[in-house]
């Protein structure tokens, strides 16, 4: 009986040290291992770390295209982010752009032909009509409206453009006849008897040409046919 009765006590002793065991941590075991600070994220959370495959970052593309310029040609200035235009591809035809010749011909009669070639690096346009001057004359030649092109007359680097000149009427009509040394030839602008840039001197026969009231010009043509089958 002894025996027995010393064996439950053992037992019962064996349960109290467990039941009080699991009180001490709440669930029955202990945590061996470091509580985590209130506040701090867990070991297990994803770092958002560089990635560790050796890839990296690609910028956003620029939208523009060129990377420092914008849709609409211009270009950001570096110091104040202002915008500056891009180089104009097309210029105005002129004394500075061209070569100006001016040379009688033999048919149709009393013609003259002018001709224009682009020296520049750009492509240049003619505008309406060259304006004629010979000498001092105190007026200016009219057109011929019939001649008017359904384009503006557009020159390509050392491409050339024409006009024909009217110089006297061939069953001598005209007044006021004379023969002239100097020729300025003036361009328009793109407006209508505006100015166009540089004027130009071409040089005439040693002998000068004849003229008289009936002098009239033509548009300028991107043919040279067009210019003399006027």
């Amino acid at each position: 009986m002894r025996i027995r009765r010393t064996r439950s006590l053992l037992a019962v002793t064996a349960l109290t040290a467990l039941a009080l065991t699991a009180c001490e941590n709440g669930t029955g075991t202990r945590d061996e291992g470091a509580s985590a600070l209130p506040g701090t994220p867990s070991a297990s959370a994803p770092a958002s770390a560089a990635p560790t495959d050796g890839s990296t970052t690609t910028p956003a593309k620029d939208e523009n295209g060129d990377g420092d310029g914008n849709k609409d040609g211009t270009k950001d200035n570096a110091k104040g982010g202002s915008k500056t235009p891009a180089p104009a591809t097309r210029v105005l035809c002129n004394g500075s752009t061209t070569k100006v010749t001016a040379q009688p011909v033999p048919r149709p009669l009393n013609h003259m032909l002018l001709t224009v070639t682009n020296t520049g690096s750009k492509t240049c346009d003619l505008t309406y009509y060259p304006v004629l001057r010979f000498d001092e004359m105190q007026w200016v030649p009219r057109a011929a409206e019939e001649t008017h092109p359904q384009a503006v007359v557009s020159l390509a680097p050392g491409e050339s453009g024409y006009a024909g000149v009217l110089l006297s009427a061939a069953d001598g009509s005209g007044d006021g006849g004379t023969t002239a040394k100097k020729l300025t030839v003036a361009f328009q602008g793109m407006t209508p008897n505006s100015d166009g840039g540089a004027s130009a001197t071409p040089a005439l026969p040693a002998a000068g040409v004849y003229y008289d009231s009936s002098l009239t010009v033509t548009y300028w043509q991107q043919d040279r046919e067009d210019a003399l089958s006027w």
